[in-house]
């Protein structure tokens, strides 16, 4: 894509940045793949930026109230989870307008063939690419001015959002060479630890996903006690007894996903887990697996619900979380017009 220019990265401040899409019911896999290591990045003392991106969610139809719905239960998620608002920045996209100038500009920087190439676009239009928004298109060079108004340098991302982070690599350096400055950070991508995938309790081979048709296939973070007990018990599994290494796993997705979601959840690894429990049967790794799923997820589920009974609180975090958050944007967007050449008001 762009030609490669050396951009010291020493000049910037490190700073995480990572964001979620409102797009309702949040899942264990949401918890592991995000939201527990957001946690984790916040505990190791490095700024911390994390965004509901709604702007983004809007890419599809979205009714208005269910979106208000959806943005205050994803905040409550990370709070339930344990983010700081006081320790981390956190607010929804919407409420910043840096997000929406930077990525015009983007959209004047990066390069229709670079879009045509996104997986995830192609995808999520399928054989409809005619009739989807010019957005959904366009949400790539949106997630690079999500990052980059801030001047992160590092971001938090699944496996599945690798191909957007590199894209926003080449727009940084596209406009670092196109202006002649050394303005934007390259972005370095945290991708780490176990269970950074989690697969769908009814079939190994999916990605757990809340747009499944059956409840059976994922733990939502709302669901409680009981029906998180329950959804393990009757999670699909093999005859065959637990490996004792993790080469034992190949060809047993629904076995490797259990393990892995143990590992995720006990902050181990899969060679750990199957050291303890290999060579056993199911029912008792199940069972096992039952009472940790339950101490690490049923107190996020009764944390929500308590602060969702409060809408106007966590739209207080929310309003102060983007305050924050502009202080950062706003003088680096100012930078930027005038880097562009843009006349404004001094």
């Amino acid at each position: 894509m762009a030609d490669a220019v050396q951009t010291p990265q020493a000049s910037f401040k490190p700073r995480i940045f990572s964001g979620i899409q409102p797009s309702g019911g949040l899942t264990l896999g949401n918890y592991l793949g995000a939201l527990k290591r957001f946690v984790e990045k916040q505990d190791e003392g490095i700024e911390t930026i994390y965004c509901l991106v709604d702007m983004h969610a809007i890419t599809v139809w979205q009714e208005p109230e269910r979106l208000r719905q959806q943005t205050r239960e994803g905040a409550a998620a990370f709070i339930a989870a344990g983010i700081d608002p006081k320790r981390s920045i956190l607010f929804n996209q919407s409420q910043v307008s840096a997000h929406a100038e930077l990525g015009w500009i983007f959209n004047c920087i990066a390069r229709m063939g670079w879009m045509s190439r996104m997986t995830q676009f192609k995808d999520k239009a399928g054989k409809n690419s005619e009739n989807v928004s010019l957005g959904l298109f366009a949400y790539p060079s949106l997630m690079a001015a999500d990052i980059l108004t801030y001047h992160a340098t590092m971001v938090p991302v699944g496996e599945d959002q690798k191909q957007h982070l590199e894209l926003c690599r080449d727009i940084a350096i596209k406009f670092n060479n196109d202006y002649g400055v050394n303005f934007f950070p390259v972005v370095e991508p945290l991708i780490e630890g176990a269970a950074t995938r989690v697969m769908s309790l009814r079939d190994g081979t999916k990605k757990m996903s809340k747009s499944d048709p059956s409840d059976q296939s994922r733990i939502n973070l709302t669901d409680d006690a009981d029906a998180i007990a329950q959804k393990i018990r009757k999670a699909k599994t093999d005859p065959e007894a637990l490996p004792s290494e993790e080469k034992g796993l190949e060809g047993r997705p629904e076995a490797e996903n259990l393990v892995g979601i143990y590992a995720g959840l006990s902050g181990t690894s899969k060679d750990a887990v199957l050291k303890q429990f290999g060579g056993g049967q199911f029912s008792g790794f199940k069972a096992a697996l039952v009472d940790l799923a339950v101490e690490k997820l049923a107190p996020i589920a009764d944390e929500m619900r308590r602060l969702l009974a409060d809408p106007s609180h966590i739209d207080a975090i929310l309003g102060e979380g983007a305050a924050r958050a502009d202080a950062i944007a706003a003088p680096i967007m100012r930078e930027v017009k005038d880097i562009v050449g843009f006349v404004r008001s001094r």
